[in-house]
């Protein structure tokens, strides 16, 4: 496994399957951060730690939401789970904030084992309440996750009003050096599938120049993120799917998959 800082370049799509058809797709570009090596030596011109920079990227977005550091959180995530396996590096693929401004709706911490095995994913989920919730992706006996294993969690988190928090996704990933690829399915309470969500993209060099073109090949990203979300609420309410209101967020912010 190689441990070092990237940059992913790719593309996100979102499908919902039923009752109507409604989807959209759009590039889009993640950091991907060894927890040991988020430190000062990563800023340059375009990109800065916990403090304002073109691009940028704060401890307190992540985890606790504070300035703690972000490896003791991931760690008392995977032990509140009786994960000992996942005893190695640490990955965290997210956005950065770009202006000072970030809205996440999911980032990935991929945990491997000392001898650099995969052996659990925990995927932060963000809605746009200001809420966050976690789930945390393992076999049941800790063994290897491989891109053929597909890990099953029941959905506990509202994140739009035009779904239910009812159902079980089902979470398939692929970290490779030169790639990256998450595929999450939603199945609805009768197990029929009705969301599809893909994340798919190519590695490249952490350096100025990269960062540089991310910034300006794909401007005010996150800003982007924030405002399709809403303009795919508006097209949902115009195809007169169901609004659900909000429940009450679960005590427990964090969950295990079942299988």
């Amino acid at each position: 496994m190689e441990v070092k800082p990237k940059i992913i370049f790719g593309y996100i799509m979102h499908k919902r399957l039923f009752p109507k058809i409604n989807s959209f797709n759009y590039r889009i570009y993640y950091l991907q951060l060894p927890l040991s090596q988020i430190n000062s030596s990563l800023e340059n011109k375009f990109f800065k730690i916990n403090h304002w920079g073109l691009l940028s990227f704060y401890n307190r977005d992540h985890g606790y939401r504070n300035n703690e550091n972000l490896e003791n959180w991931a760690r008392n995530t995977l032990k509140k789970h009786h994960i000992t396996r996942a005893d190695g590096e640490i990955i965290l693929v997210t956005m950065p904030r770009v202006l000072g401004y970030v809205f996440n709706p999911i980032s990935f911490w991929y945990c491997y084992s000392q001898t650099g095995t995969l052996r659990a994913i925990i995927c932060e989920v963000n809605n746009t309440f200001g809420e966050s919730h976690s789930y945390v992706c393992a076999h049941n006996d800790q063994s290897e996750i491989t891109s053929k294993d597909t890990l099953e969690g029941i959905k506990s988190f509202h994140v739009s009003p035009f779904l239910e928090r009812e159902g079980v996704y089902k979470f398939r990933f692929a970290p490779k050096n030169d790639s990256m690829g998450v595929w999450i399915d939603l199945y609805d309470a009768q197990g029929q599938k009705k969301l599809i969500t893909t994340l798919t993209g190519k590695t490249k060099e952490w350096n100025q120049d990269h960062l540089f073109h991310a910034f300006w090949r794909y401007p005010l990203v996150t800003f982007k993120a924030i405002f399709l979300i809403h303009w795919q609420a508006i097209k949902l309410f115009i195809k007169k799917i169901k609004f659900v209101p909000k429940p009450i967020q679960l005590k427990n912010k964090t969950t295990r998959t079942t299988k």
